[in-house]
């Protein structure tokens, strides 16, 4: 068993599944990845947390945003925006605009999506395979005092302002994990939670019909690790969706989300007074610098993920 499965979405994950791939062999790495973002803008399928995934694991992803393409331009969006086009709100360059016309005319053409990562993975030379967390379309819905929201309305459009009710992710019950899934989980050396938001970027994923009991019964160690230090996130609304649906905001929090399918939680070192509460549910406990600026630190995280992983015994059969 040398292979490890991460879960991931958005550019907390990025960071980490960057620092798996380099500490790992190159083909050793399978991303399970958030698709219940992904939408149909200028008539073109995007799906931002693959791309940014996609992207970051090909040292390619705009270092300033953590999203898009270094070094990208704008004509397109711009001309879009003089001709009075919908949706000019949803940065897109013009290098990233390819990626989601390829994807768009493979799909179309039938191709799953799974397919069709694997195609972009390997013109971009990344090995690791990148699995949507489903091939059929789903989509988060934020409710909030404006009404339900589509998730880059709420979140893009509209910068995370409103406070939420409630989440549903639209199409999960048709959903199926993708069919490699299964096999690369039988036989990882680790299941790793990446320290994305728990409830619409690792959410969506669980909520998969068949796939929290495949994690479940997964013969690997599996840990996570906490988006939230000290009490905030690093990014994005995870602390604000947390404290509007009644969740506490803190890596005991996060804990108490996952309590029942990881065996361990990594947690930043500023919440280490944490550590018992978190372990009085019945987890492992590894406190460690968690926050990612450098490349070295990605790199350094991932290397701790691994050794706590690998000191925690299987889980029971």
């Amino acid at each position: 068993m040398s292979g490890v499965v991460a879960l991931a979405g958005g550019v907390g994950g990025a960071k980490l599944a960057q620092g798996l791939y380099q500490v790992l062999p190159p083909d050793a790495l399978t991303m399970l990845v958030n698709t219940a973002d992904d939408f149909t803008l200028h008539g073109l399928r995007i799906c931002p947390d693959l791309d940014t995934v996609l992207y970051t694991l090909a040292g390619r992803a705009n270092a300033q945003t953590g999203w898009g393409l270094a070094g990208d331009t704008f004509a397109t969006l711009a001309m879009l925006t003089r001709y009075g086009a919908e949706g000019t709100w949803f940065q897109i360059g013009d290098a990233d605009f390819a990626t989601h016309l390829i994807r768009t005319q493979r799909l179309a053409a039938g191709a799953p999506l799974s397919a069709v990562m694997a195609t972009l993975a390997q013109a971009l030379d990344v090995r690791a395979h990148l699995l949507p967390m489903c091939e059929t379309p789903v989509a988060t819905m934020v409710d909030t005092p404006a009404g339900l929201l589509p998730f880059q309305e709420y979140f893009v459009q509209r910068h995370h302002s409103d406070v939420v009710h409630d989440l549903a992710f639209t199409g999960i019950e048709a959903a199926q994990p993708p069919a490699a899934l299964a096999g690369r989980l039988q036989t990882a050396r680790a299941v790793v939670f990446c320290p994305s938001n728990p409830l619409v970027s690792i959410g969506p994923i669980l909520a998969v019909p068949g796939l929290r009991a495949a994690i479940q019964a997964c013969p690997a160690p599996r840990v996570a690790v906490s988006p939230i230090v000290g009490g905030k996130a690093l990014r994005g609304p995870a602390d604000q969706m947390l404290a509007g649906l009644g969740h506490e905001v803190s890596a005991y929090g996060v804990a108490r989300l996952y309590a029942g399918l990881i065996d361990g939680l990594v947690i930043d070192t500023a919440d280490a007074a944490l550590a018992g509460r978190i372990g009085a549910l019945g987890l492992a406990v590894e406190v460690a610098p968690t926050v990612m600026r450098q490349d070295a630190d990605r790199r350094a995280l991932a290397e701790t993920v691994l050794a706590f992983a690998a000191r925690l015994p299987r889980p029971a059969a």
